[in-house]
């Protein structure tokens, strides 16, 4: 029995992406008649850019919401915090504000709030705040703190930072007349002000703190107020300050011209902190260092890696690589003053280490001028501060180092006012940008990597920006802190596990993430496999595990990890040669830890293979920083010392040809006329293509990447003047609908008719499209375009065999089809890595469309389009019928005059009536 034609109709069309997704037949009626036909899209597609609109402010809603949470919180807290029975107890308030400093987190980083950056860094700072000040309340509740004191010298270099950045929030808010965000920050700021104010002086009283919580509450409520009647009144009513959709779409227009890092003021607030903790110290505003101040440093560490990961969704990798660096330091810092716990001496910093991190910083500092000459000079306080800390390595960053956080306290905080009223402003500080990339664009050696390609992934669809610069500077750092001999029976006492199990385990996993999302599944696999043996090794032999026995598990254990690593070098071999060197000289390590696990370890072979190893790693960091930063090889990596034959190396029968080259279209065609099946880009994935009018082509096409037979192939075309002259076989509002649509990553599902006959396709008519239907697409790239007017319509599937992944790079085009592709036009990543949106339009002489699947275009813009199209054709078809009536009439009276009789016509009557109605209007309209 053949199935009904709407089961065909809903096995779905391989254009682009596997349809095993989106098979299932989601259809979607529209309208019921010509008298409505585009009356229920009309209400679609409002109903659903209204439900955008609130998905958008929602999240603005939630962050305002939990700041007043919070507010009310500490509002009741301070009203009673001199009582002998505060209201709220100090572990339970530390908990609370930890939730709601997570659910502020949440919305600070939705992407629906990219043209919000102001809203976004009040989020994030108060989440930060709020964070470790429960985390402290937690504490004291806990009996950790001990007294007034304590509790004095845990929360004031955290509330001092946040006063003065909070305060810049709310300057740049008034500045860019963001009222309402700038009187929240400024109120919370007052608090934190007014707290330290308290816990100097008791006689200063706590009703200060709690009015201005009070009056965050109100100023949010009445936020919640307007944003209420805002969407009861159907956008009719809006409180001043309340409107989120008055400036959106130039604040859209400036977030969509750039990749801008956003939360780059969140990880300058991040290192005031750090700073203040030390700062306070020294400038007499506390009076020790301890457990209590942790949290602060902490935190400040766990969002800086937030705002590392967040970076490089920015495409910003310098900044990424800056902030992993300063959340190692924070986590040192951290790590030092818990050293009390379990140690009466003061701890110790290997030297080696922090002069090979202040050359890091040196470098990167280099690097970063490119970009902005402020940013570059700002590295240079933390180049100084690795410096002092390898001049004062005993002690817990004291003497010279407090000294440099004093500095980098007051840059910090210049450089979040910069950053924060830089975003959005139009008249600009200025910051240097440009100024170097100038002087080099005279250079004739050194040329600047720009355009689409800067942070092109290897293989596949990445938003995210390369890493391994990262990865590789993570690397030295752990080599080098491993340099320094440590007594296996207190190995505490030498500051180490910070700078392995941080920087060698955690920002490890981290770049091996991030390569892995890139394409890179032998670098992501070295990067988590190196992250993971630092952070056991680390914890094992310098978290005091290991101690002085020596055994056979752990020799194990390591014999295991060398395995693993044994096969990453023999890949590297087919890779690079740095690779091969890196990944051979890690194994070097691993030896060092074996011979170390059995008690047969060399005098010095273990410093001599870190350094080795570290010395690797620092080479890869500069040929990385280099070739991500300027064009051609600097530092190169070096070729592959082996190679495959056959698919995926050696000599290739399949031509690889630039898409960017007139020329390389031109051959691209010529092979398709030819007979050929072909790999090209398109606005969304990488497809299999082949000429109409080569049958033997689009058969072979169809064969090549094992096509199911219930996902046919689907035809492109250039111009619907390449289908003119069978116009006459479309229904006209079809014809309408797809002049349009198109060009856009939007397939039409028609009826297949005997239209299909003059593509010459003849016998592999069968393989595109199915027995009642085929879709049919422009596709708006203009490389696919013109491809397309050189060689005809095309038969087009998606290029990847039938149930794997899309394809969203050229490279992985001849990695999963081989020679079977008889060339492929190489663009690069695709701009894109989800597919078209297929509508079903076989019944819309009815006025409905179905949607398959949902793809790029959103079906409000569909419906959108529907609209205009049923809304024209509406109005022709009543045009005509006018006219033809008129003819009618003229016609009647006619036939009348000449027997001599004037019976009217119910036409004349309905049309007599209609112009006696608008003459008697004109003559009211007169007389008045």
């Amino acid at each position: 029995m053949t199935e009904p034609r709407a089961a065909q109709r809903g096995k779905g069309w391989s254009a682009g992406r596997n349809s095993s997704q989106w098979s299932r037949f989601d259809y979607k009626e529209v309208g019921k008649g010509r008298e409505t036909a585009f009356q229920p899209a009309f209400e679609s597609s409002a109903n659903l850019a209204m439900a955008e609109g609130r998905v958008q402010s929602l999240h603005y809603s939630i962050g305002l919401l939990g700041i007043a949470s919070g507010s009310l919180l500490l509002a009741v807290y301070s009203y009673s915090f001199t009582s002998p029975a505060p209201l709220i107890p100090s572990t339970t308030l530390g908990v609370l504000l930890f939730v709601i400093s997570a659910l502020l987190a949440y919305a600070g980083v939705q992407k629906s709030l990219r043209s919000a950056p102001l809203f976004k860094s009040l989020c994030l700072t108060i989440s930060v705040l709020w964070c470790s000040y429960g985390v402290i309340h937690i504490l004291a509740g806990q009996g950790v703190l001990n007294g007034i004191d304590d509790f004095r010298n845990a929360v004031v270099p955290g509330l001092a930072t946040f006063t003065l950045g909070l305060l810049i929030i709310g300057v740049v808010g008034i500045l860019q007349r963001e009222l309402i965000l700038a009187m929240v920050a400024s109120c919370i700021s007052l608090a934190c002000a007014h707290e330290i104010a308290m816990l100097y002086n008791t006689a200063f009283g706590s009703s200060a703190v709690a009015c201005n919580y009070m009056i965050v509450c109100f100023i949010v409520g009445y936020f919640a107020v307007g944003r209420g009647l805002y969407f009861l009144s159907k956008e009719k009513i809006t409180l001043p300050g309340t409107d989120l959709a008055k400036s959106k779409t130039n604040e859209q227009v400036q977030a969509n011209g750039a990749n801008t890092n956003d939360l780059a003021v969140i990880g300058l607030i991040l290192n005031m902190l750090s700073a203040s903790v030390f700062g306070c110290r020294l400038l007499g505003v506390t009076s020790n260092l301890f457990v209590g101040q942790v949290p602060w440093l902490w935190a400040a560490g766990i969002y800086q890696i937030g705002v590392c990961i967040f970076s490089y969704r920015a495409l910003d990798t310098l900044a990424a690589t800056f902030f992993g660096f300063t959340s190692v330091l924070k986590f040192a810092g951290g790590y030092s003053l818990l050293y009390r716990i379990w140690q009466q001496d003061e701890p110790v910093f290997p030297v080696p280490f922090l002069v090979v991190f202040a050359i890091l910083f040196a470098v990167l500092g280099l690097f970063i001028t490119i970009k902005s000459l402020v940013d570059g000079l700002y590295l240079l306080f933390y180049v100084a501060y690795c410096i002092a800390l390898a001049c004062r390595p005993h002690g817990f960053f004291e003497g010279g180092p407090q000294g440099v956080d004093v500095a980098i306290f007051v840059a910090s905080a210049l450089m979040a006012l910069i950053y924060q009223y830089n975003m959005k402003a139009s008249a600009k500080i200025p910051t240097g940008e440009g100024t170097v990339q100038a002087l080099l664009s005279r250079s004739s050696h050194l040329k600047l990597r720009e355009g689409k390609d800067l942070h092109a992934p290897y293989l596949g669809y990445s938003k995210y920006a390369d890493a391994e610069v990262l990865g590789f500077a993570c690397s030295v750092l752990a080599s080098f802190a491993i340099t320094m001999t440590v007594d296996p029976r207190a190995p505490l006492a030498t500051i180490v596990i910070p700078w392995v199990v941080v920087a060698g385990g955690i920002l490890k996993l981290l770049c091996g993430s991030v390569a892995f999302a890139r394409g890179k599944t032998l670098e992501s696999s070295a990067f988590i496999l190196y992250g993971v043996m630092w952070i056991i090794w680390g914890l094992a032999r310098y978290g005091g595990l290991y101690g002085t026995s020596r055994g056979f598990q752990v020799a194990v254990g390591i014999i295991a990890l060398m395995l693993v690593n044994c096969f990453i070098v023999f890949c590297t071999l087919f890779l690079s040669i740095s690779w091969f060197i890196y990944s051979l000289t890690f194994l070097l390590i691993l030896i060092s830890f074996l011979l170390d696990a059995v008690n047969a370890i060399p005098a010095g072979y273990d410093i001599a293979v870190t350094i080795i190893f570290g010395l690797a790693s620092f080479y890869c960091f500069l040929s990385a920083l280099f070739n991500s930063t300027f064009e051609g090889s600097h530092f190169p990596v070096g070729r592959p010392i082996m190679k495959l034959s056959g698919t995926g190396g050696g000599s290739t029968k399949c031509l690889h040809l630039p898409a960017r080259k007139a020329s390389s279209v031109k051959q691209i065609a010529e092979i398709m006329k030819n007979g050929g099946a072909c790999g090209i880009p398109t606005d969304t994935v990488y497809v299999l293509v082949a000429a109409c009018n080569r049958p033997d082509a689009v058969e072979k096409a169809y064969k090549t990447k094992r096509q199911a037979q219930d996902r046919p192939m689907s035809l492109w075309i250039s111009s619907l003047k390449q289908l003119e002259p069978t116009k006459h076989l479309f229904n006209p509002m079809l014809w309408e609908f797809m002049a349009a649509a198109w060009p856009s990553p939007i397939s039409l599902v028609v009826p297949r008719g005997k239209w299909v006959d003059f593509l010459g396709m003849k016998d592999s008519a069968k393989y595109v499209g199915t027995s009642q239907s085929i879709a049919i697409r422009i596709p708006d790239c203009s490389v696919t375009t013109h491809l397309i007017d050189l060689v005809g319509p095309i038969a087009v599937t998606s290029a990847n065999p039938t149930g794997e992944a899309d394809t969203t790079h050229h490279n992985q085009v001849y990695a999963k089809l081989g020679d079977k592709v008889d060339a492929v036009l190489c663009d690069g990543p695709s701009p894109e890595n989800i597919a078209s949106t297929v509508v079903d339009c076989t019944k819309i002489e009815s006025g409905n469309i179905g949607f398959f699947r949902v793809g790029i275009v959103p079906k409000s813009q569909v419906l959108q389009i529907l609209e205009q199209v049923q809304r024209k054709h509406m109005q022709g078809h009543t045009n005509g019928s006018i006219a033809m009536a008129g003819q009618k009439k003229q016609q009647h009276l006619s036939h009348a005059i000449s027997n001599g009789i004037h019976a009217a016509s119910p036409e004349e009557s309905t049309l007599t009536s209609f112009t006696n109605s608008v003459f008697s209007a004109d003559e009211e309209g007169a007389k008045l």
